[in-house]
């Protein structure tokens, strides 16, 4: 696997490193002692998936608060996304700052964040598959949320929102939310 450190502190994007042959490829999407040697999570107790079918859609801004905080692997099985992620940690550096990348079934990246990020996505195809390791059980007491157009982060989202929950587009300000 080949790890990239993005702009935000502690999140990662992770490439496959595919073995080839006239069958296709073979490629590992998760090495416990890789994931140990860049000081990532390695104990995931969750393997989620969603499935959107409209082009535009978004989920999230979502986390989860202590104690329940939890780090995700991220990657899109089918179609592609604009996966986004909000430094909440507020001793980072990079805390407020987002970042999005481009996650893909034809680019096969994996995107790899740290406890104290919110996270959502925007569908860039209809059909998007995308899966999930999770290092926390779900707790629905401590989850939580930003909106996808809070002005405390002004993330620019590729596409038009096409669809999003209720929930999703009901969370308030952030600065409400402190």
């Amino acid at each position: 696997m080949r790890f990239e450190a993005t702009e935000l502190k502690g999140a990662w994007l992770i490439g496959l490193e595919p073995a080839s042959d006239d069958r296709g490829f073979f490629a590992r999407t998760f090495c416990m002692r890789e994931f140990a040697e860049h000081g990532l999570e390695t104990g995931f107790v969750q393997h989620s998936a969603s499935y959107s079918t409209r082009r535009g859609t978004v989920r999230g801004m979502h986390f989860q608060r202590a104690p329940a905080v939890e780090v995700k692997v991220v990657n899109c099985v089918r179609g592609a996304i604009y996966d986004v992620i909000v430094d909440l940690r507020k001793r980072s550096p990079t805390y407020r700052c987002w970042q999005g990348f481009e996650l893909s079934a034809e680019n096969r990246r994996r995107l790899y964040i740290p406890a104290g990020y919110a996270h959502g996505f925007q569908t860039l195809s209809d059909d998007a598959e995308v899966e999930y390791l999770i290092s926390e059980f779900y707790a629905p007491q401590s989850a939580s949320g930003v909106r996808y157009d809070d002005p405390a982060f002004a993330i620019e989202w590729p596409l038009p929102v096409t669809l999003i929950s209720e929930k999703d587009r009901s969370w308030p300000d952030y600065v409400e939310s402190l």
